[in-house]
């Protein structure tokens, strides 16, 4: 009881010192401490933070009971901490401020005649069951990856899309890439994951269509080639097994649309796509 007492008494006299300054101040600490938790969370990087902590840990008790030999050992290898937290986070920090320099105002200026295309191509290839990988650039460029692949910069289409991943053709292998209404590069080389925590049974392609997100704020769509299951994958996670109708509110949703409005039909997309091609067979033929 006397104890408790204590206790209460030591809180009631510190939240007295409190100032709105301190209170910030914990407020802003604690939320950088809760950004890390999440940029780390299911990573390799959980566990060597962990592991340094113990090694943190393991010094101040070697302070506190003079532990002198240990004490020495790690205090050699502290000033090299530094070193070795940049080498060993590397990617999260590229990630970490990636996102930290990303800027929104406004919406992105897509058309929504790009985002049908896309549709009508996605949808092509999974009746088709032919393996796909379109990743859809945001805020933060991918020029490092665009280069990798061979640059095309045409308007994007339902028919140039369905010809880059046609079985057989050299493009086919690796990604597409998209700048608002331009395919950018085909056969581009994407990072893969290296998220322990997702399913071995993903192959490269999904792989690399999370790694990509995992380094910027694209979205990148996949269509597997054995079950023409449709996935898209955002910000380091993966949603499998959607449809046309789910893929589009992702699509529109992720590029600051807020009014969806609703799904055309399969006929409908068809329709559309032929009249296009239409205006554009007249267009070129006057």
């Amino acid at each position: 009881m006397v104890l408790k007492w204590f206790v209460d008494l030591w809180i009631a006299t510190r939240l007295s010192e409190l100032t709105l300054t301190a209170v910030i101040d914990i407020l802003v600490v604690a939320f950088l401490i809760y950004q890390v938790a999440i940029l780390v969370r299911g990573t390799r990087a959980a566990h060597i933070l962990l592991g340094i902590i113990v090694i943190g840990l393991v010094h101040s008790v070697a302070l506190w009971a003079q532990l002198e030999v240990l004490q020495s050992i790690l205090s050699g290898l502290m000033p090299y901490t530094a070193i070795a937290v940049v080498v060993l986070f590397h990617p999260e920090i590229r990630r970490a401020l990636a996102r930290l320099g990303r800027r929104r105002f406004g919406r992105s200026s897509r058309r929504r005649e790009s985002t049908e295309e896309i549709l009508l191509a996605v949808a092509k290839l999974s009746e088709d069951k032919t393996g796909a990988l379109i990743v859809i650039e945001r805020d933060i460029g991918l020029r490092t990856f665009i280069e990798s692949g061979v640059p095309l910069d045409a308007r994007v289409s339902r028919d140039l899309l369905l010809s880059i991943f046609q079985k057989g053709q050299a493009l086919h292998d690796g990604s597409v890439i998209l700048q608002k209404d331009r395919v950018c590069a085909a056969a581009c080389f994407l990072p893969l994951t290296m998220n322990p925590s997702v399913s071995l049974q993903l192959g490269t392609r999904h792989r690399a269509a999370i790694g990509i997100t995992e380094e910027s704020d694209c979205l990148s769509i996949i269509v597997s080639e054995e079950t023409g299951d449709i996935s898209v994958a955002a910000g380091g996670e993966i949603e499998k097994g959607i449809d046309l109708k789910r893929l589009r509110e992702r699509v529109l949703g992720h590029f600051g649309e807020v009014k969806l409005t609703a799904m055309p039909s399969q006929a409908t997309m068809e329709e559309a796509a032929e009249e296009r091609a239409s205006r554009r067979e007249k267009a070129f033929e006057q």
